[in-house]
């Protein structure tokens, strides 16, 4: 027997279904209103993660308990962990894979009850295959760290995205220490064990190699104090200058903080590849550009360098796809096509935050738009050239977060614009005025902590006063754990 997703919903309540788990869907899931719309989360993890406090939770600074959340808890119609595998506009279905295997999530909350989920089929070796329905789709599925597609650094980095990340992290660093600390260790093993190294100096790399610092001096020192010598904590970045997204006059005053604490930052430095060390169990040798003789040994390597998009969005604008104007009518529009942004690969909106499309059709592309000469085909016939015209969007469809991005007005993908979108488009959706007034982007400023009880803060657009210091830290931290949930 099989089971709808729409019998275990109100019917009288339109069904938004929401793609994610991450700052922009929990923040919408939150602020929608639960007796006016069904609320629905998709997302193959089953909590939310604060993302400013995870290097805190790298280093032990912060449990990682203090940076979760769990979606359940929202008061949802459903919620379903798994991966939304393709969504059929002419239907209004999302297709969704379960995950029942996330090892982590499944040890902080309950799974999921596949009997409720209405399941259609199910793969070998693949989660169970079922259909959701929707009258509004929020696109909300983030992105990856992007790799550049450097030799080993998707085997062998680790990033920053997630609690499972910061776990490992905490972890291997742990790990080389007790490597280090072995009696058969000699004074390379020990410098190259010791030597971390982190890629990207952005906010997310900077904050991590001061949390790092901190760990090791304030705690580390203690445990293995004959072992700090050898210790050595080195940022790579191939721009000109760390967290270029400051004024000039605060990554300067970052820099002077790292160079008086021994964190050494080489800017304008291009990472090859990375690979196991095969003298030292355990270890990595960095091969980096600006340096051709010879090779860097490190113990972790921390990749902190950008965004790439989730491969569901790629797939997503591949897709050639027909739908109604209303579902009371049988009359199919189309064929369409998602629009993305060339240089990102997001997928676009309009101001409104719906996501934009093109008409295909087989005549001459037209050079007018960065898509018109795309290749596409519909699903089981050969692939012709046809080109696009920008139509408009999708009325009932909706994007935001990193892997959407607005039309000629790109903003930074980062929490703030996240949330501030997310809120936008609760609250309009609650009111039902979304189409009569557009998203406008408040620029609230940045913060970044640079070690030792410092931080530094510069003021947004109304605002650009710049700040540092011991009192910049508190209103740091303050204001994460103020914007906590729980």
């Amino acid at each position: 027997m099989l089971f709808s997703d729409s019998s275990i919903t109100r019917i009288d309540r339109e069904r938004v279904v929401i793609l994610g788990s991450s700052w922009a869907d929990y923040t919408l899931a939150r602020k929608l209103d639960p007796q006016k719309y069904s609320r629905t989360i998709i997302s193959p993890r089953s909590y939310f993660v604060f993302t400013p406090l995870l290097a805190s939770t790298a280093v032990g600074t912060l449990e990682f308990r203090a940076t979760l959340e769990s979606v359940r808890r929202l008061g949802l119609d459903a919620f379903h962990q798994g991966w939304a595998d393709k969504i059929d506009f002419a239907n209004k279905k999302v297709r969704v894979e379960a995950n029942t295997a996330d090892e982590f999530s499944s040890q902080m909350f309950p799974a999921v009850d596949c009997a409720s989920m209405g399941v259609l089929e199910q793969r070998p070796g693949k989660g169970a295959v079922f259909d959701v329905q929707f009258d509004k789709l929020v696109i909300a599925v983030g992105c990856y760290s992007q790799t550049f597609g450097i030799e080993g650094v998707k085997y062998h980095a680790n990033f920053l995205r997630d609690v499972g990340d910061a776990r490992r992290i905490r972890q291997r660093v742990l790990q080389c220490f007790e490597k280090a600390a072995t009696p058969v260790a000699n004074t390379e093993q020990k410098e190259n064990l010791l030597h971390f190294a982190i890629v990207g100096g952005g906010p997310t790399g900077v904050e991590f190699a001061a949390e790092l610092h901190d760990l090791v001096h304030d705690d580390l020192s203690k445990d293995y104090p004959d072992l700090m010598p050898f210790v050595k904590i080195t940022v790579y970045d191939v721009v000109p200058r760390v967290l270029p997204m400051f004024d000039k006059q605060l990554s300067n005053y970052a820099l002077d903080r790292f160079a008086r604490e021994g964190i050494e930052v080489k800017t304008a430095h291009h990472i090859q590849s990375i690979r196991p060390d095969d003298d030292i169990q355990g270890g990595f040798k960095l091969k980096i550009k600006e340096v051709p003789d010879k090779e860097i040994g490190v113990g972790i390597v921390v990749w902190s360098t950008g965004l790439m998009q989730n491969p569901f969005v790629q797939h997503l604008t591949d897709q050639v796809f027909t739908y109604s104007a209303d579902s009371s009518s049988s009359a199919q529009r189309g064929p369409f096509k998602v629009l993305k942004d060339p240089k990102t690969g997001g997928l676009l909106t309009d101001e409104h935050l719906r996501v934009r499309t093109a008409t295909v059709s087989s005549s001459p592309a037209s050079p007018s738009h960065p898509d018109s000469s795309t290749k596409v085909g519909t699903a089981g016939s050969p692939q012709s050239s046809r080109s696009l015209s920008p139509q408009g969007c999708l009325p009932f469809v909706f994007a935001i977060g990193d892997c959407a991005v607005f039309e000629n007005r790109p903003l930074p993908a980062t929490a703030q614009v996240a949330n501030q979108k997310a809120i936008w488009l609760a609250n309009h959706l609650n009111r039902g005025d979304w189409a009569h007034e557009r998203f406008e982007f408040n620029n609230l400023g940045a913060m970044a902590y640079i070690g030792d009880w410092k931080a530094i803060k510069q003021g947004g657009e109304s605002n650009r006063r710049v700040m540092k210091g011991w009192l910049v830290w508190v209103i740091w931290r303050a204001a994460y754990l103020n914007m906590s949930v729980s």
